[in-house]
Formats: C-alpha cells, structure tokens, sequence
C-alpha cells in the first residue's frame, strides 16, 4: 500500500501517516528503489492499534505505548495499559462515593455537632488549613474554588480569616468528588449553586450520569483498543519468528 492507501481506509491524511511512521507510532516502511514508501498490512493493524488507543487511554499513552512495542519493550507498553485501567477503577469507585455520599452532600446543613457538648466534630474543620488537609488538597485550591463560587465561606469578623462551616464543607467534598471526574470548575460552580439555592439535586443526578456515560465509553474504548493491540501484537510476534528463522548470509 501507499502512504494515501492506507491514509484512505482509515479517515486520516497521506501526510499524518507519513507523520506517525517518523514518530514511532508506525514500523520503518519499506522502500521502492525510487524511495517511495510501501506500507503492508503489519503497518496497517498498526494504525488500527493507534487510532483505537487514542479514544481509549490519550495520546500520550498510545505515544508510548506504540513507541515501547517498536523499541521491543512489550512490557512497557502493557505496564502503561495497566496504568490506563486501574485509573478507570479509581474513576469508578469515586463515582460509587459520589453516590454513596450523596444524601450526606445535598442534606440541609443542621448545627454544627463541634459545638454541641460532648460530642466530636464530626461535621469537619473550620479553618482553611484544616479543610484543605481534611480534602488532601491544597489551601490555594480552595481559594480557587471560593473565585469559581463554588465555596462561599464567611469571614471571622475579628481576624478577617476564612471560617468554613457545615454547608461549606459539603460543598468542598462535593466538589473534590466532581473534580475527580474529571469536571471543569465552571460546571462544579453550577451544581453547588443549584443545590446550595434550590436544594435540589437534579444538577447532580444529570452530571453523575453524564460521568457514567463517559466512564462506559472509555471502558468500551479500552476494550476495542485491547483488541487491536493483541491483534498487532501477533502479528508483530509473527514477523520476529519470521525473521529468527530466515537462515544468514552463506559463508563466503
């Protein structure tokens, strides 16, 4: 095939083609004595393999993925496919704790069990430091989040400090749950709002879904692409024994 062959029965150009084989994500191609490239279907399950990558895990990942088989170092690549699914579960189990906390996140804030008698602070910190610790996140991060109105805490009249009460820090948790879904903050202001000025949760329930939509794609992506690899990576084998077996020059 030529570069504009195989380019055709994929939907991508000549020259991104062209482009992949000088970046490692295609094998060398062969060359006509006039210097034209000659792909074969080895280059054509590769380009298979890399377009489903893609979708699947991201360029970077199907970079070195593609890069790492070529170099011989199989175990890399398959190393950075473990990466790209056990991110998948991560991502599944914070969509389980969303839900999971759901009925604690969007409860109307009642008093703060800190300053009742005899009983722990079970409703989290007040202070900046002590949320940010509680979250594992950064004091900057929350002060971005209080720029993008997600968080909206009062201030100590006598020290001019942040002071996060009940509804803030169910605010911040649901927020670092939506961040780890991937969410922009723009979206994440919307459904805190919709939930801090309504008290509805309908916002919530439409973005879990959506995430789960998203999630179940990439995870059908990840299967298609699984498939295409073991395919190249036969023939890949295929073409090594080949090349074992092809007996040497004949001793002059």
């Amino acid at each position: 095939m030529r570069p504009s062959d195989l380019a055709r029965g994929h939907g991508i150009s000549a020259q991104a083609v062209r482009n992949y084989e000088r970046d490692g994500f295609l094998p060398p191609a062969e060359r006509t004595r006039s210097g034209y490239r000659v792909y074969t279907e080895l280059h054509a399950a590769a380009l298979r393999a890399y377009l489903a990558l893609v979708p699947a895990h991201g360029y970077p990942t199907a970079n070195l993925v593609m890069r790492a088989l070529h170099a011989g170092a199989v175990d890399d690549a398959l190393t950075a496919i473990d990466r790209g699914h056990a991110l998948l579960l991560r991502d599944r189990e914070t969509l389980d704790a969303v839900r999971g906390a759901l009925d604690h996140l969007t409860a109307e804030p009642g008093p703060d069990p800190g300053s009742a008698p005899g009983r722990a602070a079970d409703r989290g910190p007040r202070t900046i430091g002590e949320l940010a610790h509680r979250l594992g996140v950064t004091a900057a991060t929350l002060r971005s989040w209080e720029e993008s109105g997600i968080l909206a805490p009062e201030r100590d009249p006598a020290t001019g400090f942040r002071v996060f009460g009940a509804a803030d820090v169910r605010d911040a948790e649901l927020a670092h749950l939506l961040r780890r879904g991937g969410y922009l903050l723009d979206h994440i202001s919307a459904v805190v709002r919709q939930i801090r000025t309504a008290g509805g949760t309908g916002a919530l329930a439409a973005s879990m879904a959506d995430w789960q939509r998203r999630l179940t794609g990439r995870g059908r992506a990840m299967l298609n692409a699984a498939a295409r690899l073991d395919e190249y990576l036969d023939m890949l084998d295929g073409r090594r024994a080949a090349e074992e077996e092809r007996p040497g020059p004949a001793p002059g």
